[in-house]
């Protein structure tokens, strides 16, 4: 026999059905002309029903900005292990692989980042990408400078170089999938990687052979 469902369930699934609703209305049609009862709407709730649930639709904004967050630090997220590895930058192609795949799988939150900066001047986000050098040096630094000790990295801070290689891979992909422009850089995405990975690695100067 089924199990009744509980008032938490029923509010859970609720909270759950807003969510929905309020990502894809804000992702295809942007944060303030978007109405609570639009979203209401596609929920399946009556107004004062969301109220119940969400103070504003801030809120709900923030909410689903927040979704993404938690996405991104969750530990368990395969590019998260590959960051806990530290084995930059030889492990750039299956870093760029990770992050195809969480921008794939999180395409519409993506796009509320971009809606932030335009309507909110990037209230939402300023916090998580203030912190990100903090969160970097916390995984890498102290193996980075070990390897660069011992020879094994060039002059330039390998620091800055995760991030910029996360970074540069987070804007291809998002342009790829999230604006739904591929060959942007007239390269498919193997080839984007190859080549990005090779300039990440090696840079730009000449050097001869015994060098590289």
């Amino acid at each position: 026999m089924a199990k009744p469902r509980t008032q938490a369930d029923k509010s859970d699934a609720s909270t759950r059905k807003v969510l929905k609703a309020a990502l894809s209305l804000f992702a295809r049609q942007g944060f303030r002309a978007t109405s609570m009862r639009q979203i209401a709407r596609r929920a399946g709730l009556s107004v004062g029903n969301l109220y119940h649930h969400f103070g504003g639709k801030e809120e709900i904004f923030r909410k689903l900005i927040d979704q993404y967050w938690e996405v991104l630090l969750d530990p368990e997220l395969p590019l998260n292990k590959i960051f806990a590895a530290a084995r930059f930058p030889e492990d750039l192609e299956e870093m760029a692989a990770a992050i195809e795949q969480v921008v794939a799988e999180n395409a519409t939150h993506i796009l509320l980042i971009y809606i932030d900066v335009i309507e909110f001047k990037g209230k939402h986000i300023q916090t998580f990408y203030q912190n990100m050098a903090d969160r970097f040096a916390a995984t890498y630094a102290e193996r980075l400078a070990q390897r660069r000790e011992a020879g094994e990295l060039g002059d330039v801070d390998p620091l800055v170089g995760v991030m910029l290689a996360t970074r540069w891979f987070f804007y291809f992909f998002t342009v790829e999938k999230c604006f739904g422009v591929p060959m942007h850089f007239g390269l498919d995405s193997r080839q984007a990687v190859h080549e990005f990975s090779k300039i990440l690695r090696r840079g730009l100067d000449p050097r001869n052979e015994t060098n590289r």
